[in-house]
């Protein structure tokens, strides 16, 4: 008798139409979550602007500056609302979202298989929460601390009488962001090191379902130094430090990712041979 004739699948083969009407629900579902998501998250937009100010505010602090940042343009507070709700939406129903990838990935596995995959869905936010809270509390004030070092005059140095009489004579570069752009800055870094954080839940899952093995992503390290440095370089802005940084995360994750997979490996080659399937000689 097969081994899948064993581990019964729980639900009988559909006929296509049935998978698309299946689709149709949990898309109707997902984008349902996150348009109620995103209505929360608009109500509340300004202590989630407040929120993710912070890190700015405290640089500016530290130089004993005022945080403030301005509106360009008329509408510009309002669009800000919008962006805020959408990062905001997105955040909270990927939850909801993996969830109903879930349920319509999951007729089609065996027990087993459901029992393998079941640890990378629930790994999957938690990893990339992760990431969220590296960037967020790590990154962005190493980043904001090295930007507003680039100002000079009276109004960007430090609190030094001395100092500031000396500098008087010098044309100011005084930090006055806008809303917009610094906002997009920052959910950037926090989607980038969010997305970045999935590489070894993507990567163990491969391995996982034996597509691929600590060996292959070992041996092909400098590919992967040089497909890494790319993403770095289009997932965060035009300065080296931050591509450096991210560029760093991202390799380390991926030589984590080889020592998952291994154990993956070496467990899944342990129950093979308690079950016979395996000859070490062969």
């Amino acid at each position: 008798m097969a081994v899948h004739d064993v581990d019964e699948l729980d639900d009988s083969s559909a006929p296509l139409i049935e998978h698309l009407k299946e689709l149709r629900t949990r898309i109707i579902w997902s984008a349902l979550a996150f348009v109620v998501a995103m209505i929360l998250c608009y109500v509340v937009w300004n202590p989630i602007y407040n929120f993710l100010t912070q890190p700015i505010c405290a640089a500016l602090e530290d130089r004993g500056q005022e945080c403030g940042l301005i509106l360009l343009k008329l509408q510009e507070g309002f669009t800000v609302a919008i962006r805020i709700s959408f990062f905001g939406g997105f955040m909270l129903a990927f939850p909801v979202i993996g969830y109903q990838l879930w349920r319509f990935v999951a007729p089609g596995l065996y027990r087993s298989e459901k029992r393998a995959f079941l640890p990378f869905l629930v790994a999957s936010p938690l990893m990339f929460a992760l990431g969220a809270a590296f960037a967020y509390y790590v990154i962005l004030p190493m980043v904001f601390t090295f930007f507003l070092g680039f100002q000079q005059g009276p109004l960007a140095l430090p609190d030094d009488p001395d100092g500031a009489q000396g500098a008087s004579h010098l044309a100011g570069i005084v930090f006055q962001g806008s809303v917009s752009e610094y906002l997009n800055l920052t959910t950037r870094f926090i989607l980038a090191f969010g997305l970045s954080f999935q590489l070894p839940v993507a990567l163990a899952l491969m391995g996982r379902a034996g597509l691929v093995s600590a060996d292959t992503l070992a041996s092909t390290r400098r590919y992967a130094v040089v497909i890494i440095l790319v993403l770095a370089a289009c997932l965060t802005p035009p300065d080296v430090g931050s591509q450096l940084v991210l560029f760093s995360v991202i390799y380390g994750l991926y030589e984590i990712s080889i020592q998952i997979v291994r154990r993956i490996e070496k467990k899944r080659d342990a129950e093979l041979r308690a079950e016979g399937l395996l000859d070490d000689e062969e």
